[in-house]
């Protein structure tokens, strides 16, 4: 059974940083798309960054240069170093893992099979 639980959420004030986390067991995708995803009160979860197989990352605009989203495949671990944080960014932040979509490397929600319970992040200016 696929589990999924992320970690490293909480409160920081606007420029400060934040790195999340997410446990995975049990998944056996052959070549994956792995992914952060967040959603905001009232909002549809969008994609943050995601990792497939071949380490290739993708970001959406509003986080380049200020998120990274890395992987310990020796420890199935995902994570997300997120700096210069935004008031924008405050949201549940939760990881998903699903097949790798084919020809693409964008990891979209739609595409997730599993997901964790997720994570709050709150940024105050």
């Amino acid at each position: 059974q696929v589990q999924l639980a992320e970690s490293g959420g909480g409160s920081v004030q606007a420029g400060g940083s934040l790195r999340l986390s997410c446990a995975v067991s049990g998944y056996a995708y052959r070549d994956y798309c792995m992914g952060w995803f967040r959603q905001a009160p009232g909002k549809e979860r969008e994609g943050v960054a995601g990792i497939i197989t071949d380490g290739t990352t993708t970001y959406r605009d509003s986080v380049k240069g200020r998120f990274t989203i890395s992987i310990d495949n020796a420890n199935n671990t995902l994570f997300l170093q997120m700096n210069s944080l935004k008031v924008e960014d405050t949201a549940i932040y939760y990881c998903g893992v699903g097949p790798r979509p084919y020809g693409g490397i964008w990891c979209q929600p739609y595409g997730m099979d599993y997901w964790g319970k997720g994570t709050p992040v709150t940024i105050s200016s």
